[in-house]
C-alpha cells in the first residue's frame, strides 16, 4: 500500500492540531485504508475528540487519494505509450553500400498495411521451393521491423543477397533507382508467393450473392510488367494478343467490373494456347487495370486495350503543357468515348477559383524563380488526357484502310487497393541526363481519382490517403533517397532516413519533391464493417456449428476497404476437401468463426464455401500417387532410352528438341512444377528452306534418339520434327569390297 506524508515543512506537524499535544508527531496516512500510523509514537493514530480535525484530515486524504489515482493514470498512459512506440516499427536500416535506394523502399512497403499485416499474421502462406526465397528474406525483415523488442535499426543483409542473386543489375555498390529496385522486388515475390487459380474457384454456387446476384468469375488472365504497365490489344470483334513483358494475373477486379471481365474473355477467346492463371498477395494488393479506347478520325473505329499496371509513371508537365491542360477544361470529349477528363468539376466552384488565384499569383512571378505550379491531379490528367497519335505512333486502321491520324482515350478503373505513383524525375538523352526538379503538391488525405474513372465501373470507393513517399535529393546518377511514412498505429509522420528515424510535421511531407507515393483506398464504411464483426465475436453467443474461413481473407477484410467476396479455396480444393501437401499446416491457413460472425460476413460479401469440417481429399490423393508414378515413369524411360543413344557409335538419325520445353518437362518429372509440360515446341529452333526444316544457327536445342522423340511425341505431341543427321542411303558396293570394309572394322574392334 502507498502511504503519504502528512507533515507540511520540518517545523510544522499536523500533529499540533491536537489538544494538549506535547511533542512533535509524523504522521502518515494509508491512501487505500485511510487508517494514519505516527512514527515518532510508533502507534496507531485515532481522531476521535475533535470532530472538525477530522473532517481536515479527511479532506485531505481524499485529495491525496485523488492525485495518487492521477499518478496511476499517468504512469498507465506512459506505459501505453511505450508500447505502442516499440509496436510501431520506427526502425531505422542501416546504410551497406549506397543502399538507400533499398532502404527507402522497404520502408515504403513496410507501412502499406495490407501488404505488412499479411507477413505478420498469414507467415503459414509464406511458403515456397524457388530460389533464393526472397519472400522468406522478406518476411523476416518485416517482423524484426515489427517486433516489441526492436532494435534501433536492422542491416536487410539476406534480403540485398537475395534481390542481387535474382537481378545482377543491383550487384556492387552503385547508386539505383529505387523505382526499379520496387518493381523487381515485387515480381519476385509475386513468383515466389503466386498460387494457380483453381478451376471450380472461377465461378458457381460458391461466388454467387445471398442475393442472387451473380459475380463474375475471377478467372482471367491479365499481364504485369516492369514498364509498369502491358496490354491485351483488340479491335471489333476479335481481341489480338500482344506480350511483351512478364506477367501477373489478377483475382477479384472482375467481381467489380464486369467489362474488363467480358473484354478478357475476348482475349482468352483468341489465345490459342492455354496459359495457367496465377494471383498472389501482390496481384491482389498492388494491381490495378487501364482500359486504352483508339478511335480512328476517319471511319470512327474504336479499338480497346485492357493494361494491368503495378504502378501509375506520370510525366511532370511544363509550363505549356500546364496551359493546353487548363484550358482543355472546359473543352467538351465526345460523349462516344465515355472518358470524363473534367478534373475540377466535380470539385465545386471554391476549388476552381482557388486554383486560379493560385495560377495568377505564380503567374506574376518569374518562372525562372518559382517555376511552374504542378500538382499531382494535373500530372494524372497529363497522363490520362486524350493524344493523337503521329509520326512513328500512328498505326493503320483495319477498317478504313487508311493510315490517318488516330485519337486515344484512357479510362482508369479504380480497382488497385494500392496505389502506386511514380514520377517521371529522370530524362535520359543520348549524352546526358538530367532530373526535373519541380516541385508537384500532392495531397495527404483524399486524392479523388473519380475524374479518371470509367462510368461503367460499379466501385463506389474512389478516394485514397498517402501512406508514404519516396523522395531523391540530389542529381540524375546520383544523390540520396529517404521516407516519409505515416504510422498506421499513431498516425504521426516519421522520416526515414537509412538508420535514423525522426518525428516530422506534415507541412514537411507536404514540402517534399515527390519521386514515388503510394496511396491507399479509404472508407469510413469498411471501418464500421470492421467493428461490427467485432462487436458480434465479443458477444460470445454460443452456436451448435462452427466454421472455418481463409485466414488470408480475414486479412483482406482486416486492411482492404473491398475484401471482396469470401474465398475459402485458398486451402480447399476442387472437391471440397483439404489437399494432401497442405494439411499438416491447415491451423496456418484457416481461423474458426462462431455462427452469428459466419452469417454476417457470408450475407455481406459473399462467397465461401461454407466449411464446418475439415478432412484430407481422398480424390486429391489418388491423383497425387498417379501424378508420382507417372513422373517415375517417364523419367525412367527416358534415362534407359538415352542410355541406349548414348551407346550407338553411328547413330543413323539424331533429332533435336527445344530446351526451353525440355527444362519445363524436367521441371514436371522432377516434382518442381505441378503442371506438364504443353505440346512440343520446336519452332524456335527450326526454320523452312526448301521444303525442309533445317536447324538455326545458335538454337537452343538437345539432341535425343528418335525412340526418344517418339515416345515424348506420343505422350505430349506437338513438333515439328527437326533433325540433325538424317538415315543416309549408301551406295552399292561389291561383294569384295564389303568383305573388306568387314574384316577391317573387326581388326579395328579387336585392337
Amino acid at each position: 500500500n502507498l502511504w503519504a506524508c502528512l507533515q507540511v515543512n520540518s517545523r510544522v506537524c499536523f500533529s499540533s492540531l491536537f489538544q494538549n499535544s506535547t511533542k512533535k508527531h509524523s504522521l502518515t496516512v494509508n491512501l487505500t485504508t485511510f487508517r494514519i500510523w505516527c512514527y515518532v509514537c510508533e502507534r496507531e493514530v485515532f481522531l476521535e475528540q475533535r470532530p472538525a480535525v477530522v473532517s481536515y484530515l479527511n479532506l485531505i486524504t481524499l485529495l491525496l487519494q485523488i492525485i495518487f489515482h492521477v499518478l496511476q493514470e499517468i504512469k498507465m498512459s506512459l506505459v501505453v505509450y511505450i508500447n505502442s512506440l516499440k509496436a510501431c516499427s520506427l526502425t531505422g536500416m542501416k546504410n551497406i553500400g549506397n543502399s538507400c535506394y533499398m532502404n527507402a523502399a522497404l520502408q515504403a512497403l513496410s507501412n502499406c498495411p495490407p501488404l505488412t499485416q499479411f507477413f505478420l499474421d498469414c507467415s503459414g502462406l509464406v511458403r515456397t521451393d524457388k530460389k533464393p526465397a526472397l519472400c522468406k528474406s522478406y518476411q523476416k525483415l518485416i517482423s524484426e521491423l515489427w517486433h516489441k523488442k526492436r532494435p534501433s535499426y536492422v542491416v536487410p543483409t539476406s534480403l540485398s543477397q537475395g534481390i542481387k542473386l535474382v537481378n545482377p543489375m543491383f550487384r556492387g555498390y552503385a547508386q539505383q533507382d529505387t523505382q526499379e529496385f520496387l518493381r523487381c522486388l515485387m515480381d519476385q515475390l509475386h513468383e515466389e508467393l503466386k498460387e494457380p487459380l483453381a478451376e471450380f474457384g472461377r465461378g458457381g454456387e460458391g461466388d454467387e450473392r445471398r442475393d442472387g446476384s451473380d459475380r463474375s468469375p475471377a478467372e482471367d488472365e491479365f499481364l504485369s510488367c516492369d514498364s509498369g504497365a502491358s496490354s491485351d490489344r483488340g479491335e471489333g470483334g476479335g481481341l489480338g494478343e500482344r506480350h511483351t513483358l512478364p506477367s501477373h494475373t489478377h483475382t477479384n477486379y472482375f467481381t467489380q467490373f464486369p467489362i474488363i471481365y467480358l473484354l478478357a474473355q475476348l482475349i482468352l477467346g483468341a489465345k490459342k494456347k492455354k496459359q495457367s492463371l496465377y494471383r498472389s498477395v501482390i496481384s491482389d494488393i498492388f494491381d490495378g487495370s487501364i482500359l486504352s479506347l483508339v478511335q480512328c478520325l476517319t471511319c470512327d473505329r474504336v479499338s480497346t486495350t485492357v493494361e494491368t499496371f503495378q504502378d501509375l509513371s506520370l510525366p511532370i508537365p511544363g509550363k505549356e503543357d500546364l496551359a493546353k491542360l487548363h484550358s482543355s477544361i472546359h473543352q467538351n470529349i465526345p460523349a462516344k468515348t465515355g472518358v470524363s477528363l473534367d478534373v475540377y468539376g466535380s470539385q465545386g466552384w471554391i476549388t476552381y477559383i482557388m486554383d486560379s488565384i493560385r495560377r495568377f499569383v505564380v503567374s506574376c512571378i518569374p518562372s525562372w524563380f518559382w517555376g511552374p505550379m504542378v500538382t499531382l491531379e494535373d500530372c494524372l490528367a497529363a497522363f490520362f488526357a486524350a493524344d493523337e497519335l503521329k509520326g512513328d505512333n500512328m498505326y493503320s486502321c483495319e477498317k478504313c484502310r487508311k493510315h490517318l491520324f488516330q485519337e486515344i482515350y484512357m479510362k482508369h478503373f479504380v480497382c488497385v487497393q494500392i496505389l502506386c505513383i511514380h514520377l517521371k524525375r529522370f530524362r535520359h538523352e543520348v549524352m546526358y541526363s538530367f532530373k526535373i526538379n519541380s516541385h508537384v503538391a500532392f495531397p495527404l488525405e483524399g486524392l479523388d481519382l473519380q475524374p479518371f474513372l470509367a462510368k461503367d465501373s460499379l466501385s463506389q470507393i474512389t478516394t485514397y490517403d498517402l501512406l508514404s513517399v519516396i523522395c531523391h535529393h540530389g542529381t540524375a546518377g546520383s544523390g540520396h533517397y529517404i521516407a516519409y511514412c505515416q504510422n498506421v498505429i499513431n498516425g504521426q509522420w516519421y522520416e526515414f532516413d537509412d538508420q535514423y528515424v525522426t518525428e516530422v510535421h506534415e507541412t514537411v511531407v507536404q514540402n517534399a519533391e515527390a519521386y514515388v507515393l503510394f496511396y491507399r483506398k479509404s472508407s469510413e464504411e469498411s471501418v464500421r464493417e470492421r467493428q461490427k464483426v467485432v462487436a458480434l465475436a465479443n458477444m460470445k453467443e454460443p452456436s451448435l456449428l462452427q466454421f472455418y474461413i481463409s485466414r488470408e481473407w480475414l486479412n483482406k477484410f482486416n486492411t482492404f476497404t473491398e475484401p471482396g467476396p469470401i474465398s475459402n479455396h485458398t486451402f480447399l480444393c476442387q472437391h471440397g476437401g483439404i489437399p494432401p501437401n497442405k494439411y499438416h499446416y491447415i491451423d496456418d491457413l484457416v481461423v474458426i468463426l462462431p455462427q452469428n460472425v459466419w452469417e454476417y460476413l457470408y450475407n455481406s460479401f459473399g462467397g465461401g464455401p461454407a466449411v464446418n469440417h475439415l478432412y484430407v481429399c481422398a480424390i486429391c490423393q489418388v491423383e497425387i500417387e498417379a501424378l508420382v508414378k507417372r513422373r517415375k515413369v517417364e523419367i525412367d524411360t527416358f534415362i534407359r532410352l538415352n542410355k541406349e543413344f548414348q551407346a550407338e557409335e553411328a547413330p543413323t538419325v539424331i533429332l533435336c528438341i527445344s530446351m526451353q520445353w525440355f527444362r519445363e518437362w524436367e521441371n514436371f518429372v522432377k516434382g518442381k512444377d505441378n503442371e506438364p509440360p504443353g505440346p512440343i515446341d520446336n519452332s524456335k529452333i527450326g526454320v523452312m528452306k526448301g521444303g525442309h526444316i533445317q536447324l538455326k544457327q545458335r538454337a537452343d536445342y538437345g539432341q535425343i534418339s528418335e525412340e526418344t522423340w517418339q515416345y515424348l511425341l506420343s505422350i505430349y505431341g506437338g513438333g515439328p520434327e527437326t533433325a540433325v543427321r538424317q538415315t543416309v542411303s549408301a551406295p552399292a558396293l561389291d561383294t569384295d569390297s564389303l568383305h573388306r570394309e568387314r574384316k577391317i572394322e573387326a581388326e579395328t574392334r579387336a585392337l
